[in-house]
């Protein structure tokens, strides 16, 4: 496990490696370091978060390539000042691992909010993220905002 003040880990912690990765993704996005998840990508990797149609992804197909997932990570992630991310079990199996947990943000203004999610890691055979899905509903997580 990454030693991280962001990260509060309940959950198993058997060494697998799509559970790494997972752990990996939230140090670098906690840090606030692009290039570094973006390297955890396979180039033609497919990131839903959430999974389906939202004000991230209209379409609700996913963003595909590393492009896309760059262009995700400038509308997603870089206006969230500070990141938590709170795991409280893990599924490792196979080439993947499901994440069931709360990431907490809070915005510049203030504002924060909590996503309860189950968020799911596949692996290529190189060792990256071919996938990742995160399950969480838009109205769930608009009725934690509140401010600071």
């Amino acid at each position: 496990m990454i030693e991280s003040d962001a990260i509060t880990w309940e959950a198993p912690d058997g060494d697998h490696p799509a559970r790494r990765l997972s752990q990996r993704s939230y140090d670098a996005v906690s840090r606030k370091a692009k290039e570094e998840w973006l390297a955890l990508f396979a180039d033609d990797a497919i990131l839903e978060d959430p999974v389906g149609p939202s004000f991230f992804d209209e379409e609700g197909k996913g963003h595909r390539g590393k492009e896309a997932i760059a262009a995700f990570w400038d509308l997603a992630i870089a206006p969230v000042a500070e990141f938590r991310f709170t795991i409280r079990d893990s599924f490792a199996n196979g080439n993947a691992c499901a994440n069931i947990g709360t990431f907490s943000t809070r915005m510049q203004d203030g504002t924060l909010a909590d996503t309860d999610l189950i968020a799911t890691y596949r692996l290529t055979d190189d060792g990256l993220i071919a996938s990742m899905a995160a399950h969480w509903e838009v109205e769930r997580t608009m009725a934690t905002l509140r401010k600071e």
